[in-house]
């Protein structure tokens, strides 16, 4: 295992990595760190919590210089939350040179004030791809053309989102020469051509997910039902107390949704997904910061880069679409050698999804809350016995049934309680086709009504 003193750093930058109290490189640092300092292209495939922001920052430490009156070095986040993030750990460098000056370009400001704000350019730009591409091809107040180094962070979250386009605006303004550096959780095909029109003969660094269906984390399955995924989460609550629980929603309006009823509950919670104001999301980040509250609820994408401690315990509101996200919010708990809980809301729908991660190797043990305490169900998949398996197993037992003493006639009552247990049998079957014709007989009215052929 290397150490930050076999990179052959100056003194401030081994000032910045002291100040935040680092003592040996993550993996990811290990393998960036060099090539970013002779200059290469890197693509890095990394998850949050590895210590990649760092993997970028160091370098910049140690690259630019304060000296210089220009942008030297821009970084791009899908998000503010997660641009703002950047921008906290960055400040860093501030504290041991005084002279550097770093800017967040972010919504949430007002056009103008941004461009008044910027009466010297800053030497590292930090900020979403739209902000900055605005300030810099539409009011032409920051000059990040005459950057060298390009960060594009969570790159495929800026696929993702739309924002491609802006940081190849950018990029197409900038120097032949510029070193990009794209870190991303995956690879999607589509963001293959722009990372080729880019980058030239790129280091790919890819760091393999330790925290991936790690044994430390145990794997929860709750049905819901006839329930929606908010009150069985409501339901599950009383049966844990987490230090803090981060709940993941599959789409904002969704989060939005079970945040008001958790709050309706009574339960004190951070909320943070794309529908919220600008004020509202500061608010959240810096609630997230000082550990307020126990519960968070996120969507996928703006819980990105949100690196909480001490998550103990990850809900999962269904399963998302994309299933390595289901990957990353199980790995939120379960770090540095502690135990983590994830429970695994489901529905009918989410079927696929648990069957395909049963065949990766996930050990999911099936469980329901009901009346106070946690009840074993039985295995996912295993099928209860069938009404009429239920019957033959009755016939069977009475059948079977050991007579200490015989009394007269008891053969008479064996088969008269068989007769009684298929009789049941022949009851249940007709109501269940009764019900079945109903439901159908309903079905066709609500067609008709709908054609309205009948009303």
């Amino acid at each position: 295992m290397k150490t930050y003193q076999d990179f052959k750093l100056s003194e401030k930058t081994k000032q910045f990595i002291a100040l935040n109290g680092f003592v040996e490189p993550t993996p990811i640092q290990n393998a960036v760190i060099p090539m970013a300092l002779k200059g290469k292209d890197i693509l890095a495939v990394s998850d949050t919590g590895t210590g990649k922001t760092h993997a970028f920052l160091i370098p910049l430490m140690e690259k630019v210089d304060s000296s210089q009156q220009i942008v030297q070095a821009v970084i791009t986040a899908p998000t503010r939350e997660l641009a703002m993030q950047i921008f906290k750990n960055a400040k860093m460098m501030s504290e041991v040179d005084p002279q550097i000056r770093i800017k967040l370009v972010t919504g949430g400001i007002e056009r103008i004030k941004m461009a008044d704000s910027i009466k010297q350019q800053p030497h590292i730009v930090i900020g979403t791809p739209g902000r900055i591409k605005d300030l810099f091809l539409e009011q032409s107040v920051l000059r990040v053309d005459t950057a060298s180094i390009y960060v594009v962070d969570e790159a495929d979250m800026t696929l993702e989102y739309g924002f491609l386009d802006d940081v190849d605006a950018i990029c197409g303004r900038m120097k032949d020469s510029l070193q990009m550096m794209a870190f991303s959780a995956t690879i999607p095909e589509a963001l293959k051509p722009f990372l080729k029109k880019y980058m030239n003969a790129p280091q790919i660094i890819q760091m393999k997910d330790e925290n991936a269906f790690s044994p430390r984390i145990k794997h929860i399955l709750i049905p819901c039902k006839h329930r929606s995924y908010g009150e069985t989460l409501l339901s599950i609550l009383p049966g844990f107390m987490p230090y803090v629980c981060l709940i993941f929603a599959n789409t904002r309006e969704e989060a939005s949704e079970v945040a008001t009823m958790l709050r309706q509950s009574g339960k004190s919670i951070v909320e943070i997904h794309g529908g919220l104001q600008a004020r509202q999301r500061k608010q959240a980040m810096k609630q997230l910061e000082n550990l307020e509250q126990s519960y968070v609820v996120a969507t996928d994408i703006a819980a990105r880069g949100l690196d909480v401690e001490g998550i103990t315990h990850v809900v999962s509101l269904g399963f998302p679409s994309e299933l390595d996200f289901y990957t990353h919010r199980s790995g939120r708990t379960g770090r540095a050698g502690k135990e983590g809980t994830c429970f695994a809301l489901y529905k009918e729908s989410d079927d696929k999804a648990i069957r395909i991660f049963k065949e990766r190797g996930v050990q999911f043990e099936h469980r329901n809350f009901k009346n106070g305490v946690w009840q074993e169900l039985k295995p996912y998949g295993q099928k209860a016995l069938a009404k009429n398996d239920l019957h033959e197993k009755e016939i069977a037992k009475v059948l079977t049934r050991k007579n200490e003493k015989v009394k007269p006639g008891y053969k008479k009552k064996k088969a008269a309680m068989v007769q009684k247990i298929k009789q049941k049998e022949r009851r249940d079957k007709i109501k269940n086709e009764i019900k079945a014709q109903r439901k159908e007989r309903y079905k066709t009215e609500q067609r008709l009504k709908t054609k309205g052929i009948i009303e």
